[in-house]
């Protein structure tokens, strides 16, 4: 198991804390009431800072349950909680519902945290192709998936160079 200090910024604040064994994402409250109205976001306190160790972040994901019953989300979701930010856990929450305002109360779950191992990487430029795949260039679609687009390939925009 990972340890993960975290301080309590308000102390009724729950620890961030897995609902089933297994799962992946903890939940995090709000220390806040909002109401958001249909298409606006806002900014939410979690009351929470944490100090993810090196090699490691957190991830800020949305809740399925309020995106199913109230059409939420992140707006940047997952949001990145790198291991050397010590501030407060924030989450930018969206209504994408088009008519109810979604109305949240102070400790309510408004989304989870995912912690996980995260590699740095030392970017070598080539001015060669890159190495051939299975996939290749196919994205945006190409797979197919969706009724209405079939399995065409996707057609890059004129401005995208090829």
């Amino acid at each position: 198991m990972l340890e993960v200090p975290v301080r309590r910024l308000h102390p009724e604040v729950p620890l961030p804390g897995y609902a089933h064994p297994g799962d992946a994402g903890c939940d995090l409250v709000t220390t806040e009431d909002a109401d958001v109205p249909p298409g606006e976001r806002v900014l939410l306190r979690t009351g929470i800072a944490l100090a993810v160790p090196e090699g490691y972040a957190a991830f800020v994901h949305p809740r399925s349950g309020l995106a199913a019953r109230h059409g939420v989300s992140l707006v940047n979701a997952p949001g990145t909680v790198d291991a050397g930010y010590r501030g407060e856990v924030m989450v930018v929450v969206i209504n994408h519902d088009p008519r109810e305002v979604l109305h949240l109360r102070r400790m309510d779950r408004v989304a989870q945290l995912v912690v996980q191992r995260v590699e740095q990487v030392v970017w070598r430029e080539t001015l060669d192709e890159l190495p051939p795949s299975a996939r290749g260039t196919g994205g945006h679609g190409s797979t197919g998936g969706h009724a209405a687009g079939g399995s065409d390939p996707v057609v890059p925009h004129p401005s995208a160079g090829g």
